[in-house]
């Protein structure tokens, strides 16, 4: 197989401010010979090879650091019934930033100091060697957020009348079936901690050495055949790093809710680090997404489980005196 196509697989830009690092970056990824379409977010910055906000498609391979180091790392949104009282007294707020700190742990290797319960350590983590060797570093890190840009934060959504305008006649309104009105929220960020970044750097490395031969410029986007035992092996081990971020979330999720006494109504969450199995144009493709998630029209949360992805992200909003964790706050 040829390193490079001569004329890179066309691809599409959103945005005019990207800067040209994560343009070039794009550029070398299109020009792979297993790269079948690709595209660059507004927001496209450099990244690991491929740029953060950046999608590619490829034909049967599978390209570690296309996906990412965190491995699945996601956002959740959690509605609770807390009323808007709970933000406006200094003993509510201070309920609120002890519920953060207790119920999570941040810093490179944060664990609980009694591993959570969650279904997803019930599931086959002899599906790597990376998995199988990490599992109990996994247990201990479950419900805990790490380090870099992950928080856990409260604050405010918006929930606006039907009748405003959508964009997309496939979308609903409102599919979180909430009254229209302002609700406390709690929004994490985080992904697979340190067993999601272990199973990057094994395969990684594989690949790089399978294709030595690849550019500099390229190196960090060597591929696996998913018809190989390495590719195979990563495919499942990302598969299960998807359940385990996710996982992550949910127990953080409820730890805090709990403390608080609080019900969770309703939700949203999804992955932007991650690979798909997708049909397009009538061909099977891998496609990768760093930094970027699935927005196609019509896109129902049931049907894509692990990235339900919608715009309602966009009604939540920071309040600067609001409890929040993380982001810098904790030692990294």
């Amino acid at each position: 197989m040829k390193l490079h196509n001569e004329t890179p697989v066309p691809w599409r830009q959103w945005g005019e401010l990207v800067d040209k690092p994560a343009i070039d970056q794009m550029n070398n990824a299109a020009g792979l010979p297993i790269a079948a379409a690709a595209a660059l977010m507004p927001d496209a910055h450099v990244g690991y090879g491929l740029p953060i906000g950046g999608v590619l498609a490829t034909r049967r391979c599978i390209i570690p650091y296309a996906v990412g180091v965190d491995i699945a790392c996601r956002m959740k949104l959690s509605v609770l019934d807390l009323p808007l009282t709970a933000l406006q007294h200094e003993h509510e707020l201070k309920r609120l930033s002890k519920a953060l700190e207790g119920e999570t742990r941040f810093g490179v290797g944060a664990e609980h100091r009694v591993p959570e319960q969650h279904d997803v350590m019930d599931r086959d983590w002899s599906v790597s060697p990376v998995t199988r060797e990490f599992k109990a570093k996994a247990w201990r890190q479950l419900g805990t957020s790490g380090s870099g840009n992950h928080f856990v934060e409260f604050g405010l959504l918006t929930i606006h009348p039907s009748t405003a305008p959508i964009t997309d006649p496939a979308i609903p309104a409102n599919h979180l079936k909430l009254d229209p009105g302002v609700y406390v929220a709690l929004l994490s960020h985080s992904g697979s901690r340190g067993t999601g970044a272990a199973v990057c750097e094994k395969y990684s490395k594989l690949a790089m050495e399978k294709h030595p031969d690849l550019p500099k410029e390229q190196q960090r986007l060597a591929w696996l055949d998913l018809a190989s035992q390495e590719g195979h092996q990563y495919w499942e081990a990302m598969n299960l790093m998807g359940d385990y971020a996710a996982a992550n979330h949910d127990v953080i999720h409820r730890l805090v809710s709990k403390l608080l006494g609080a019900r969770i109504i309703a939700g949203v969450e999804n992955h932007h680090n991650f690979a798909w199995k997708e049909t397009h144009d009538g061909r099977e493709v891998i496609v990768h997404r760093n930094g970027a998630t699935p927005a196609g029209a019509g896109e129902l949360p049931q049907e894509r489980p692990q990235c339900r992805c919608w715009p309602v992200l966009q009604g939540f909003r920071r309040i600067g005196h609001l409890p929040r964790i993380g982001c810098g706050t904790a030692p990294v």
